[in-house]
Parts: C-alpha cells; sequence; structure tokens
C-alpha cells in the first residue's frame, strides 16, 4: 500500500484549460466510506479503477491508497452499486516545475467548484504554485469528492 501525500488548492481562472497537456472525462461513485475509509470505483479513458483509501492523517494531507486497474465492464456494474450518486469531472493535468497538477472541473450537481491538487514526495517538500491557484483547501473533507456525492457543491452557501 502506498502513502498519498497532496495538498489541495481551490482554483481562481480558467489558465489551466490552456496549460494543460492532457484532459479526461472521469465518472466515479463510492461503493462504501466508514471511518474515513472509502472504496472508489473510477472509470477514466474508458479503463475502470478500483480504489481504497485510508483515513486522511496529519490534517489531510497524506492517506494510504491502493489502487488496481479493472475492466470496463466490471467498472459499469460497480458504478451501479454505488450509493449517494456520482460524481462527474474533467480533469486536467498541468505541468508546472517539476510537477503535475490535476485539475479538476464538476458537472452536474457538483457544477461550478473547480479544485487542483498536486502529488508530493513528502510532507515538507517545496513546489510551484501556478497563476490558477487560489486558497488552500488540504485537510477540508467538504471538498473530499466522497463527500461532494452526499453534499454536492450546488447546494452549498456562502461559497
Amino acid at each position: 500500500m502506498a502513502l498519498e501525500i497532496e495538498r489541495k488548492f481551490l482554483v481562481t481562472n480558467e489558465s489551466y484549460r490552456t496549460d494543460a497537456f492532457r484532459s479526461d472525462r472521469i465518472v466515479q461513485g463510492y461503493l462504501c466510506r466508514q471511518n474515513g475509509n472509502s472504496v472508489r470505483v473510477r472509470i477514466r479513458d474508458g479503463k475502470g479503477i478500483l480504489t481504497i483509501k485510508g483515513p486522511s492523517m496529519n490534517g489531510g494531507l497524506s492517506r494510504y491508497e491502493w489502487e488496481k486497474e479493472i475492466t470496463l465492464a466490471e467498472a459499469e456494474e460497480l458504478l451501479l452499486l454505488c450509493n449517494d450518486g456520482q460524481i462527474e469531472k474533467r480533469r486536467y493535468l498541468v505541468k508546472c516545475g517539476k510537477h503535475v497538477y490535476e485539475v479538476d472541473e464538476f458537472y452536474g450537481d457538483n457544477q461550478g467548484l473547480v479544485v487542483a491538487e498536486i502529488e508530493l514526495d513528502n510532507e515538507e517538500e517545496n513546489f510551484e504554485k501556478p497563476a490558477f491557484l487560489g486558497k488552500e483547501v488540504t485537510g477540508d473533507k467538504k471538498y473530499y469528492n466522497s463527500h461532494l456525492t452526499r453534499f454536492p457543491y450546488k447546494y452549498w452557501s456562502n461559497e
């Protein structure tokens, strides 16, 4: 099992679209969420992925993550078992310095929300910040995809 270390930010402008070297449409749902653990199924670029994540540690900066590619047919079947809806988004990959930001532009009930994440090798690692980065929301559970299926962005107030 690998330790995932990432920081998350709100996005303030659309420059990530022209800076991106790739983008993919993603559909995902959650089979289980309990005590900070989650089991997620995702379809991205015509491939299925099953992911198990442990609870967040260090203020949301890190968590254990295990992923396995599954067939597209398996992913489509598992999505039918997901409760509380699905997440639909387009992910843009943007290189900045030695890192790649994943910028998620949400659709459906989460339309209008755009979040950028960067994966790091360690919690103290320095990284360049592109112009589209806004407020850091690392560890704020309301921005977790698993939370967005139950409490979509369109119902938030004061955002």
